[in-house]
């Protein structure tokens, strides 16, 4: 018999096509139950058969975003994160790769005892039992739980059907379906279609499922007409009904929920009591993202810039540091590959601030290396992550330090100056999945360091996702040059950050900042990034 749920779940799906925006309504949405005084958290079903995102090249799934515990996450969890405030974890992002394992190494044990394994009830079942352990380990108020792709899809049939099964076990008023789909307009004739919606919440019937409230994207404004007309065909309520029009800046979308009630109508459906939201600090970012007093304009050099996604965070981050500044940032986005010597003053001399991004693998890096020689050269404000901060660390073995062939055994197995190199137990490590430096690890700044300056304290923790370090062999002869080891991981003696002393802002970090960066909290390197890229030249 269906049972009483103190956690309260409420289920995204999306239909008619990809890419409509599942993740920031999920979002949206867990910032206004937040705002009203609920303990929020939002899970991410992932419908492909890889474990992780990891092992993608970020030109099929953009960035892969790495929680405080380690996991290799889908970048919406990013958004997650950036909108709550609050850190995800392993819990927060299943997919059919992860299923499909636990069920087969159950079976494998004999866990099963000789039962056939099939996807009802086993992989249903396994599915069940991680969304509800996020909820119930955590002790939250309500789980928001995006399911990937879209409807119809083959491979998020086990995902639907296990929510189906859900909501009859958790009983009346524990659970809320909200489908996401498109009303094109045709400009032909003018008009907003909605027969899209109604084939795509007509298949999700079709799978057992009557959602409670439509989200409709539109670049239109829709009429009550319009309105009322999908409530009739789809067999909601017209107050259920929700308008998703496009707007200048994602972080608009919670307000533009917050006054089309979409979070009153699922805590009606829930049953739960509406306090007043408190979202005065949301309104101000948004109002100095939409408005700023001054605007700079600062180089991300890397090698996916054909897809912004592949720097998700990053270009956030950037977004929450210029209103922090009262500025916008006009982020250009440089294909490493095109840098050469002869082009460099072409383009990069127009830039207040240079960042060289993260990656993996020897292409483009002569570009990212050039690039940093650039910013050390001219002064200009830099930050380096991850991979950009090991650029650096070569470029300056090359031409400060003299050691010509200087290079990382990432890209030169063979360099007879390993500046960067394999950590000790990466070696002899075969399978690429999840057996990197991951998730949150402890670093001390040096006081007076441009670090010390923008953290304010002496430790702090920072996210990781790398199989390649500084090699501490030559940490006397890069300090003794210039380039100062300025925060260091105190159990390991690795190095985390490396500063210039002659140059008034360049700062190389081993982790990834972007990870941890919020709307209301943003990270305080991107902060002070920016601060000097307004600064240079004046």
């Amino acid at each position: 018999m269906p049972q009483s749920s103190s956690t309260k779940y409420i289920f995204v799906t999306g239909g008619v096509a990809s890419s409509l925006g599942k993740g920031i309504i999920s979002a949206s949405l867990g910032k206004l139950l937040q705002s009203r005084g609920y303990t929020v958290t939002i899970q991410k079903l992932d419908p492909y058969i890889n474990v992780d995102p990891g092992t993608l090249n970020p030109y099929e799934h953009g960035e892969c975003y790495v929680t405080e515990d380690g996991a290799e996450t889908d970048l919406d969890l990013g958004h997650y994160e950036r909108f709550i405030s609050l850190p995800t974890s392993q819990l927060n992002n299943v997919t059919t790769g992860k299923i499909y394992q636990t069920v087969i190494s159950k079976e494998r044990r004999g866990d099963y005892l000789g039962k056939t394994v099939q996807v009802i009830p086993h992989i249903t079942d396994e599915i069940k039992r991680r969304i509800k352990l996020l909820g119930t380990k955590n002790k939250l108020d309500v789980v928001i739980t995006e399911i990937g792709g879209t409807v119809g899809d083959i491979e998020s049939l086990p995902y639907i059907e296990a929510v189906r099964q859900l909501k009859w076990e958790l009983g009346p008023n524990n659970s809320a379906f909200i489908h996401l789909t498109l009303v094109p307009f045709l400009s032909a004739s003018g008009e907003l279609k909605t027969k899209p919606t109604q084939h795509s919440v007509k298949e999700l019937l079709e799978n057992g499922i009557q959602p409670d409230v439509l989200v409709l994207r539109t670049e239109k404004h829709l009429s009550d007409d319009i309105r009322r007309k999908v409530a009739l065909f789809c067999n909601v309520e017209p107050e259920a009904v929700v308008e998703s029009i496009d707007v200048k800046t994602i972080y608009e979308v919670p307000l533009l929920m917050l006054k089309e009630k979409l979070d009153l109508t699922i805590l009606r459906k829930l049953n739960l009591p509406a306090s007043e939201p408190k979202l005065d600090d949301w309104i101000s970012f948004v109002n100095r993202v939409k408005n700023p007093s001054h605007r700079v304009k600062i180089g991300l050099v890397g090698k996916y810039v054909q897809l912004p996604d592949a720097y998700k965070s990053i270009i956030e981050s950037f977004i929450h540091a210029g209103a922090a500044n009262d500025c916008k940032v006009e982020l250009e986005l440089i294909q490493s590959e095109d840098i050469n010597a002869s082009n460099l003053s072409e383009k990069l001399g127009h830039l207040k601030g240079i960042l060289v991004a993260p990656g993996f693998g020897h292409r483009g890096i002569e570009g990212k290396i050039l690039a940093v020689k650039y910013a050390r050269e001219n002064k200009v404000p830099f930050l380096g992550i991850c991979l950009g901060m090991q650029c650096a660390v070569i470029e300056f073995a090359r031409n400060v330090l003299g050691l010509t062939d200087a290079n990382s055994t990432e890209m030169v197995r063979t360099t007879p100056y390993p500046v960067i190199d394999l950590m000790e137990d990466q070696k002899g490590i075969t399978d690429m999945g999840g057996t990197m430096r991951l998730g949150a690890y402890p670093c001390v700044v040096t006081k007076g360091s441009n670090a010390y300056k923008a953290y304010k304290k002496l430790e702090f923790s920072e996210r990781h996702r790398h199989r390649y370090e500084f090699n501490n062999r030559y940490f006397e002869q890069f300090q003794n040059a210039g380039m100062i080891p300025v925060g260091i991981n105190p159990d390991t003696n690795l190095v985390e950050i490396m500063e210039l002393s002659d140059h008034p802002w360049f700062v190389g970090v081993q982790f990834h900042p972007e990870y941890s960066s919020t709307v209301l909290r943003p990270h305080p390197l991107f902060v002070d990034f920016v601060k000097a890229a307004i600064n240079f030249n004046k």
